[in-house]
């Protein structure tokens, strides 16, 4: 039988970020309701792959399962642009990575029946350093990248959830292969839809096999430090963002996705 992972909900901001800093994520229940999660699901439905934009879309028919991966979402739909800086989300990233954050990519991503189970990986190791080291209390490795994990489905071992190790990011390495990390193995993320976990990108975790009979349903929003390079397919010029959405888009959202003021190197 999976491990599940403990989750605890932290009634400040203090708190999450010291729990982002020591296990590696914080848990938000019930950061979206009813309404949010179906108009979520149905936009997400409606989205077509680009490939200049490296999304994917494989179906039964052509990849063996449903694995539809849309990146630069909040250019693709103007729901999602409230999903940039929903709220308590956006506090704990500033929090985290400095007023002047932003977004380095957004990622509608919906996964069938028959999706096989990941290795444990780390999304980017800025730092690579002994463990023995990350254990010396006057050693503080900067958050430089966080994922919010937006959950549209009540989650169930079947269903495929996130594996996390906590913790593992003071381990200083990727996995390279281990399934443990101090004699700790993966756990399972089941929450429920509508539920929020943001996790730093040193992490270990992996998505697990979707054994169920149901695709699950899930939102990325990445955030980093302004020096952290925005991630939005297609490069060299090619991408533009959406005047009609732009339009929409709050002076916060706007910063967010890229309108900063002058800084370092500007």
């Amino acid at each position: 039988m999976a491990d599940v992972l403990p989750l605890v909900a932290y009634p400040d901001l203090e708190s999450r970020v010291k729990a982002i800093e020591e296990d590696g994520f914080v848990y938000f229940p019930g950061v979206l309701n009813s309404e949010e999660i179906a108009e979520l699901r149905d936009t997400m439905d409606r989205l077509t792959q680009m490939p200049a934009s490296f999304d994917k879309h494989s179906t039964p028919e052509n990849g063996g399962f449903l694995n539809k991966h849309i990146n630069n979402a909040f250019n693709r739909d103007v729901v999602f642009l409230q999903y940039l800086d929903k709220p308590e989300i956006i506090e704990l990233g500033e929090a985290i990575h400095g007023d002047d954050c932003h977004v380095i990519g957004m990622t509608a991503w919906t996964t069938g029946p028959g999706r096989p189970d990941q290795n444990l990986h780390t999304d980017w190791l800025p730092i690579s350093l002994p463990a023995d080291v990350l254990a010396d209390p006057r050693v503080t490795v900067p958050i430089f990248i966080t994922t919010a994990h937006f959950y549209l489905d009540n989650l169930y071992e079947e269903l495929g959830p996130t594996k996390f190790i906590p913790g593992s990011h003071q381990a200083g390495r990727s996995p390279n292969g281990d399934v443990e990390w101090q004699g700790v193995g993966d756990h399972s993320i089941l929450c429920n839809a509508g539920d929020v976990v943001v996790f730093r990108s040193e992490v270990w975790h992996r998505g697990s096999a979707n054994t169920s009979d149901q695709n699950r349903y899930l939102l990325q929003v990445h955030y980093a430090k302004r020096m952290i390079t925005q991630k939005f397919p297609p490069y060299l010029n090619k991408f533009q963002f959406d005047e009609t959405i732009l339009a929409q888009a709050t002076p916060r959202q706007r910063r967010l996705l890229g309108d900063h003021g002058p800084s370092n190197y500007d």
